[in-house]
């Protein structure tokens, strides 16, 4: 199995027109690990430096970091360093999978640690309610007695085709029917309505957050949402577990996602949210790059390594 190694960046810069006296902020900027992903390293860097920092796990599991800082600030930055081996997962494609409605079936009555554990995921979220509507749209990829693996790429493809994306045309609170309507949005928009789709047919579906790689080639155009922050879809199959889609690339995810955090959505797993005390107007930038480990750094990161190797 071949893994690559790969270092991930992501820096955020607050500056306001008035002091911050006072904040708070929870962060999900630390990596997962999992069957296709090794955390090597994790950092998470602040300045003006924390009077707090604590970290936990959250109830999904994920690394949730909580500070406060007390002096007053004009500026806040924060930048957040992981080291991650990624694994290439199977191909969706040459996984059997049962249908879709058997599935549904089973998340309804079936008791099993795992089906009991993937059923929460059907219910309604605060930024993914469930709908006749997004039930509609989905129909024509989910026909009768379709295996549920061929029906989600279906529909992955056709978000993919009949949305554009745009950075400008929503923001976090557009609800899932307008992005429906508009056909316009972001990663998470997308994410956001297809597992909208998935819930609305009885189907288990949670919000993945992380990174893309895009390897630019001459030939190839770069992908949506890639050396940033990134958000797509998982959905659960009994014996199989959970596979991953990108609605906004039309991609299956098998070695270019870097699983930061998972959800119920985006209100699940944000990388920053908090509250200050003061700040006035205040504006954002966030910037993040993915870069392969060159091969002579890679015994000296072993040494220090978090997790063992796969």
């Amino acid at each position: 199995m071949k893994t690559i190694l790969y270092r991930t960046s992501h820096a955020t810069l607050y500056e306001y027109s008035e002091p911050v006296s006072l904040c708070h902020n929870v962060f999900h900027l630390t990596a997962r690990n999992g069957p296709w992903q090794a955390r090597w390293s994790s950092e998470l860097r602040m300045s003006p430096p924390p009077t707090v920092m604590t970290e936990r796990h959250d109830y999904f599991g994920n690394t949730a970091t909580f500070a406060t800082i007390e002096e007053p600030h004009f500026r806040l930055s924060v930048m957040a360093i992981n080291v991650v081996e990624l694994a290439p997962v199977p191909a969706c494609r040459s996984l059997s999978s049962p249908s879709w409605e058997t599935v549904g079936e089973r998340l309804r009555s079936d008791r099993t640690p795992d089906l009991l554990a993937a059923s929460q995921f059907v219910y309604d979220s605060p930024y993914v309610p469930r709908s006749d509507r997004l039930a509609e749209f989905a129909r024509p990829s989910f026909a009768p007695g379709r295996p549920l693996l061929d029906a989600a790429l279906d529909l992955t493809a056709r978000i993919h085709a009949e949305f554009r994306y745009d950075p400008t045309a929503t923001t976090i609170a557009t609800p899932t029917l307008e992005v429906l309507q508009r056909r316009h949005g972001v990663c998470q928009d997308f994410a956001h309505l297809q597992i909208g789709c998935f819930r609305s047919l009885g189907l288990a579906a949670r919000y993945m957050s992380g990174y893309l790689l895009s390897e630019v080639a001459p030939h190839r155009p770069g992908l949506l949402g890639a050396e940033a922050s990134h958000a797509w879809v998982s959905v659960f199959c009994p014996r199989l577990g959970w596979i991953d889609f990108d609605p906004t690339n039309n991609l299956f995810p098998c070695d270019r996602h870097i699983v930061l955090a998972w959800g119920r959505d985006y209100d699940d797993v944000s990388p920053i949210k908090g509250v200050i005390l003061g700040g006035g107007r205040h504006s954002m930038e966030v910037r993040v790059e993915i870069k392969r480990v060159p091969e002579h750094e890679i015994p000296q990161l072993a040494q220090h390594r978090d997790e063992p190797p796969f």
